[in-house]
């Protein structure tokens, strides 16, 4: 007879814990209403806390969570490991983590979303395995956890049981992948089109990092510059036209870029050129003639080899990807 229980996706919560790690449960949520439509096993979802009850958010929002003593924890397929604002400011619940160290060996698989994996790693679940963390907290959980191989570029892995995301966001691409695996490309692809994400994004996190820490740096100090270069990309762009407009000598404003943001200013430039041309690979209308022009490349072939040095695919192929051409 075939089996069409509901997996059960159950999310241990606490006071401090990221609201936006929590979008992950939409991809879940859009998965069951397409297997109810195909008669196959969709997804449950339990949101849980030890004693149950209000929980407060980082966003200042409570949540109502179910008391995770009452699961029936022989049922529990998943466990989605959400992360706090203030990770390293205040300790985890101790009794949470035991609950996750007791209950993980039972889980088909246990996920991790953005700093959730400090949680895992507490429970000592990610010892001797490969995992991923936001790039910004990637040395911290290194430091914190020798015993743990960290990889901050991937935006999720697999290392058997256990899963592991970068940023809440990439949290998204993770839960796409555990429908697919669940559920098939197709139901996946469907899930990804109804969220408007792509179901499987191209490169690591370290195509985001550069220009991130540009924008959240504490420090100003090349704010103006990065803002002015987001706003010249069609432009030639070099680093005495960039040594003018930071009113420094080229030599400061490489040994300064460097020892901030740990790349030069021509890496942004190119950086943020390759973000561009991969938002305009979404639109259709858009020829790679025309993208490569507005986005300082030039010429098609110089915009190929740095799309695919950086994200490991050709334009043509991301193109396809993001347009669900695949599936046809």
């Amino acid at each position: 007879m075939k089996d069409t229980k509901p997996r059960l996706v159950v999310v241990p919560v606490f006071d401090g814990v990221v609201l936006l790690d929590l979008a992950v449960l939409d991809v879940f949520t859009g998965a069951d209403i397409f297997a109810t439509e195909l008669g196959t096993r969709g997804y449950r979802i339990k949101v849980a806390s030890i004693g149950g009850g209000a929980v407060a958010t980082a966003s200042n929002a409570d949540l109502m969570a179910e008391p995770l003593e009452a699961l029936d924890a022989p049922e529990i397929d998943t466990i989605l490991v959400p992360g706090a604002l203030n990770y390293l400011a205040r300790p985890h619940p101790p009794d949470l983590i035991a609950w996750i160290r007791d209950q993980a060996p039972r889980a088909r698989r246990v996920v991790s979303i953005c700093v959730g994996a400090f949680l895992l790693a507490e429970a000592g679940l990610l010892s001797g395995r490969r995992v991923t963390t936001h790039w910004a907290a990637a040395d911290t959980l290194k430091a914190r956890f020798p015993e743990v191989s960290v990889d901050p570029d991937p935006i999720f892995i697999q290392d058997g049981q256990i899963w592991t995301s970068a940023g809440a966001s990439a949290g998204i691409d993770l839960a796409l992948a555990l429908v697919q695996e669940d559920l098939g490309h197709q139901t996946a692809m469907q899930v990804a089109r109804s969220l408007v994400v792509y179901l499987k994004r191209a490169g690591g996190q370290s195509q985001y990092s550069v220009p991130l820490a540009a924008q959240v740096a504490t420090c100003s100090e090349f704010a103006e510059l990065h803002g002015w270069i987001r706003e010249h990309l069609h432009e030639n762009i070099d680093i005495d036209a960039l040594a003018r407009r930071a009113g420094m000598s080229t030599r400061t404003l490489e040994r300064r870029h460097v020892a901030r943001l740990g790349k030069t200013p021509l890496k942004v430039v190119e950086t943020m050129r390759l973000e561009a041309a991969r938002l305009s690979l979404e639109d259709a209308s858009l020829s790679l003639k025309q993208i490569a022009r507005q986005t300082g490349f030039g010429d098609e072939q110089r915009l190929r080899r740095a799309f695919r040095r950086q994200f490991g695919i050709a334009p043509h192929e991301y193109r396809e990807r993001f347009l669900g051409r695949q599936d046809r």
